[in-house]
């Protein structure tokens, strides 16, 4: 392993970014994050000394070119929302112009199982096909293959670190995150079924040091890694180690496709989950023998104990919020 130089994280407001910005500061590198609004950076980051807030327009190539200056290693994390997968592509392309422009010599992409479509073996490793029946597996197919084909040329390493669905204290874009706050509240919990299907999900807190770990390590590039979750569980034994430990019985409305199908004559997002409702029926569950075999041993929270942090953070939300 080296030591590597300065870190930017490219749209770090969002869950994977203050993750990976946490194992940072706490390796006590310096870093850099980057995004639109300078509020939502400085809420996130402001505290820490570590950190560099820098703002960027994706549309101005000198602006790209400006953010990414001084960089040796970035990081990939832009969202967009659910009904706008179609501007991933192009995102990407003005980000590998800018990144090249600015001579930054890596660049870590944090991608989906999308790409993969439905699986055919299980659990699925990096050579599994990457065959996507879906408009947003194509979409992300595209945004990686941009950045695999960018490898090696005008001095860029480049690497896709795939992972699962995640969850973790007060990550709302996770969809278990209705199930903690129901918990926490007592209310009812929306859940997406069918809620019986095992299931695997990263906690978002241990993916921030494998990646830090990743930018330091020169033979993870060029290529594609996993990071799998700790084992396959239920989105019902979730719910009940949730609402156990508020002391309460379940409360669950479950949502199977066609009320999705439903709700989305309403709700473009809603909408948006009918083509993806596969990865519920029948998940995609990662190997990352191959990321473990690179870098050691790799730290991964219980579902048990990460099921407890989240219950936490929501009572403490419930709390600030009464």
């Amino acid at each position: 392993m080296e030591t590597a130089g300065k870190v930017g994280l490219i749209g770090a407001a969002g869950a994977a970014g203050q993750s990976i910005a946490a194992a940072l500061s706490t390796a006590g590198r310096p870093y850099r994050v980057i995004g639109r609004g300078q509020s939502a950076l400085q809420r996130a980051f402001g505290n820490d000394p570590n950190a560099e807030i820098v703002t960027w327009d994706p549309a101005d190539p000198a602006s790209v070119k400006s953010a990414f200056a001084g960089l040796h290693t970035a990081v990939y994390l832009v969202g967009v929302p659910y009904d706008q997968f179609a501007t991933h592509p192009p995102l990407m392309q003005k980000t590998l112009d800018g990144l090249i422009a600015a001579g930054v010599q890596r660049l870590i992409l944090i991608g989906t199982v999308y790409p993969y479509g439905r699986a055919q073996t299980m659990p699925v490793t990096e050579t599994h096909p990457r065959n996507p029946h879906t408009f947003k597996g194509k979409m992300r197919l595209a945004q990686e293959n941009l950045v695999l084909d960018a490898h090696g040329h005008h001095g860029l390493e480049t690497l896709v670190l795939r992972l699962p669905d995640f969850y973790g204290p007060g990550i709302e874009r996770s969809f278990l995150h209705g199930v903690f706050e129901g918990a926490a509240r007592g209310t009812r919990a929306q859940m997406i079924g069918p809620i019986d299907v095992p299931h695997e999900f990263v906690f978002m807190p241990d993916v921030g040091p494998v990646v830090e770990t990743l930018t330091r390590t020169p033979q993870a590039y060029g290529r594609v890694l996993h990071l799998a979750g700790a084992g396959t569980v239920t989105q019902r034994e979730i719910a009940e180690k949730a609402y156990a430990l508020a002391g309460r019985a379940p409360k669950l409305i479950v949502a199977g496709k066609p009320t999705l199908r439903v709700m989305g004559l309403f709700n473009p997002v809603m909408r948006e989950l009918v083509e993806m409702h596969y990865l519920v029926t029948d998940p995609v569950v990662l190997d990352d023998t191959a990321l473990r075999a690179l870098i050691g041993p790799v730290r991964k929270t219980s579902y048990e104990e990460g099921i407890a942090h989240s219950v936490e953070a929501a009572r403490r939300s419930a709390a600030r919020a009464a």
